[in-house]
């Protein structure tokens, strides 16, 4: 169950997505429009992690980030951007791959040991306004792996027909929209 806050941000998701892609070689450029998101929880409650699929140009992107509230040792180079988030205070935003806690949520998920997180909604003072399902699904394909392994992110994406999704390896598919793709594999398992 991941907790989500109808909060302001400072700077907004989008912006924060915005800047950070206008740096990496494979982020397009202009407007982004996103056109959904996922969720895992981390079984210690301390890091939130989120995917975003996002369209820019003509790309069709894939940004898995960390949220934390204090900094991550030794990972300047991965920080996305520091946000102020009305409720929880300041989070520092960092590229899930370079965070060991995401590393190890997304192993437990490509080992089928945990699903996508169920989002719950509260307001600015904690009251519950319900629960709905991530505007992405990500499911487990392929053979279970003997053991963990490296996880790799899929970047850049095809979003097509779910059935031309490849099987091999082991594998998170999301399926956004009309399309899926996979957006990260287990390596060297």
């Amino acid at each position: 169950m991941a907790i989500i806050y109808n909060a302001e941000l400072q700077p907004t998701k989008a912006e924060l997505l915005t800047q950070w892609l206008d740096r990496m070689h494979w982020g397009g450029s202009g407007d982004l429009e996103v056109l959904g998101s996922y969720r895992f929880d981390d079984a210690e409650g301390e890091v939130g992690l989120e995917g975003f699929i996002i369209r820019r140009d003509e790309l069709t992107l894939h940004v898995p980030l960390t949220y934390r509230g204090a900094p991550l040792e030794a990972a300047d180079q991965y920080l996305v951007g520091e946000i102020e988030h009305s409720v929880l205070g300041r989070r520092w935003v960092y590229d899930a791959m370079a965070d060991p806690v995401a590393v190890h949520i997304l192993n437990r998920a490509l080992a089928g040991e945990i699903p996508q997180a169920e989002l719950y909604f509260y307001d600015e003072a904690g009251q519950f306004l319900g629960s709905e399902p991530n505007t992405v699904s990500v499911l487990v394909r392929g053979d279970i792996p003997e053991g963990w392994g490296n996880v790799a992110a899929h970047h850049v994406l095809n979003l097509e027909d779910d059935d031309a999704v490849s099987t091999e390896g082991r594998q998170l598919v999301a399926t956004c929209g009309d399309g899926s793709a996979v957006i990260f594999s287990l390596i060297d398992a």
